[in-house]
């Protein structure tokens, strides 16, 4: 039985899902820093979760790990309910001032999101006052190319995003979309974190967790797997993205579902790079997938979220 994660008093998680991504809230005495806004669907909830976390305290501060929807989709509706400035890693920057949907996986993956303006830009290097705790900013590319994690030396924690869970990471979407080196730039991300002091890990999705060693070896595991077998890779995430999808509409048409996965780019790019099936045998496929996994069912005509 693992030991518990045991957190500051000035941090607070709250443990959101996976259509959410967590939200960390950190404060400074009367001012709350929150690292990440979840998903624009459950924007009303991310509000009304903060508003009793910080019981009458100012959100002055929005920082995101990273540019995808799960982790942004809440910063326009924040932005206008606390008044809070928005932090971003410098990478993203342009991609959110022109509010390029490809840029930032929005259409690329058939999500949403809403426009919001950043007012600054975070780098690699950059030191952090949150919790009252000083975190210095890390880039961590690979599941996303510009992402950052945060490392507090002195208390030995890590807010990982998506570069870390306890069992994983996130897709690497420049892989999968022939973009970039993507399992290189994970491979290096995990290095560079492997040399860093932590005794508990915060990430993106998931429970705290203080079995770093644990996950680092697991997240190795997994990156070799996708190294030696790149359909694994595009398999997992087009999975992964389509439990997303299936979260958000609660249920899908059956025989939709090929020319769903015909029209999305990644699924497109995925299945032609990597898979090469038609994409009714793709959608009978991942049916198929979904419904032994048990996050999904066959009701009828339709493909419902379990």
């Amino acid at each position: 039985m693992s030991a518990p994660a045991v957190l500051p008093d000035t941090i607070r998680v709250l443990e959101r899902g996976w259509l959410s991504a967590n939200n960390v809230v950190l404060f400074d005495g009367e001012r709350a820093t929150v690292v990440d806004s979840g998903y624009v669907s459950h924007g009303d909830q991310t509000v009304a979760l903060l508003r009793e976390e910080l019981a009458g305290r100012r959100l002055a501060e929005l920082v995101n790990t990273h540019s995808h929807s799960d982790h942004i989709g809440g910063n326009a509706l924040l932005q206008r309910t606390f008044g809070c400035s928005i932090s971003v890693p410098a990478g993203m920057l342009p991609a959110v001032a022109a509010w390029d949907e490809d840029a930032l996986l929005l259409r690329t993956a058939a999500q949403s999101g809403e426009r919001f303006h950043a007012d600054r830009a975070l780098h690699p290097g950059d030191t952090l006052e949150m919790g009252e705790l000083a975190w210095r900013a890390i880039a961590a590319p690979g599941h996303d190319m510009d992402a950052l994690v945060f490392h507090s030396a002195d208390r030995r924690l890590l807010i990982s995003g998506d570069a870390l869970w306890r069992d994983g990471f996130g897709i690497l979407f420049a892989e999968v979309l022939g973009q970039g080196d993507g399992i290189g730039a994970t491979r290096r991300t995990l290095e560079s974190i492997a040399r860093l002091p932590v005794d508990i890990v915060i990430p993106g999705h998931g429970a705290p967790f203080v079995e770093f060693d644990d996950a680092l070896a697991r997240a190795f595991a997994r990156l070799r797997a996708f190294e030696e077998d790149g359909a694994r890779m595009a398999r997992n995430a087009i999975r992964a993205c389509m439990t997303f999808s299936l979260l958000d509409a609660r249920s899908m048409r059956i025989d939709a579902l090929a020319e769903h996965l015909a029209s999305v780019p990644l699924y497109r790019e995925a299945n032609a790079r990597f898979l090469g099936l038609a994409p009714e045998a793709l959608a009978d496929w991942l049916v198929g997938d979904l419904t032994r996994a048990g996050v999904a069912r066959r009701e009828g005509e339709l493909l419902v979220a379990a």
